[in-house]
């Protein structure tokens, strides 16, 4: 059996070949602008593995994210930017450097307080804010919720649970007083605190916002279809009372 070295020794053999003047016109033609789309689909088909606890089909869509990385990685070696033996060797540098208590003399007593020597650790390093490692792109949930996360690990946080509840619940407040004064700008400002502040309240639930509102589209795709394969069935005009009996049956039975 080969082991992972040699298997990885390769796949980098056929990255190299496919984007050599013998190789594949399709992979030639790839910039890093033009494979954005699909790192993001291949990391997008992971998460549904992981959601739906297809392990089989996890080992094969972590490949596909692989070669992501070594896409990236041929092309940047092609002009002479850097290679995938540096990408390596630059995360490895950083994990141990980022965990002196693991490969040096450092004392650390918790996860929290790992987050913080974290922080402090890139802080050394050239960060200019702790919010500097959160992409812009990330999808806006799962932003407000690193954000959160980063300033809370170095003391901007509350003290309880209900200090969050009791912020939520007023910029509930904000955003009635905004729709009740017509001005859509200030409407729409005090509907993304109220989405801020919620997710906030997921995160002291310790849930993932971004995952809770997969399942949420996920559940409600399915008793929707259900509720749509009776209405074609019956092909009747149905009024708001039939269509909440149907949605109270669609929850019993999916």
């Amino acid at each position: 059996m080969t082991t992972a070295p040699q298997q990885f020794a390769r796949l980098i053999e056929i990255m190299t070949k496919l984007r050599s003047p013998e190789g594949c016109p399709w992979d030639r033609e790839q910039t890093h602008q033009s494979l954005r789309q699909y790192l993001l689909e291949e990391t997008y088909e992971v998460l549904e593995t992981l959601d739906q606890e297809r392990h089989d089909e996890l080992r094969k869509e972590l490949g596909d994210l692989l070669l992501q990385v070594i896409f990236h990685a041929q092309i940047a070696s092609e002009t002479g930017r850097f290679t995938i033996d540096e990408v390596i060797a630059e995360i490895s540098d950083k994990l141990i450097r980022r965990h002196p208590h693991v490969f040096g003399d450092l004392k650390v007593n918790s996860a929290a307080a790992q987050s913080a020597l974290w922080e402090k650790l890139k802080k050394a390093e050239g960060k200019n804010s702790v919010l500097d490692g959160v992409p812009a792109a990330l999808p806006a949930l799962q932003r407000a919720q690193r954000l959160q996360q980063k300033a809370g690990a170095i003391g901007f946080e509350w003290e309880k649970l209900e200090q969050v509840i009791e912020k939520f619940q007023s910029e509930l407040v904000e955003l009635e007083e905004a729709r009740r004064s017509g001005d859509q700008r200030q409407i729409e400002d005090e509907f993304g605190d109220v989405l801020f502040a919620l997710v906030n309240v997921g995160r002291w639930l310790n849930l993932t916002a971004e995952d809770a509102l997969r399942q949420a589209c996920e559940k409600f795709s399915r008793r929707f279809r259900f509720v749509e394969a009776r209405v074609n069935v019956s092909g009747e005009t149905m009024s708001l009372e039939q269509w909440e009996a149907l949605w109270a049956e669609a929850k019993e039975k999916t």
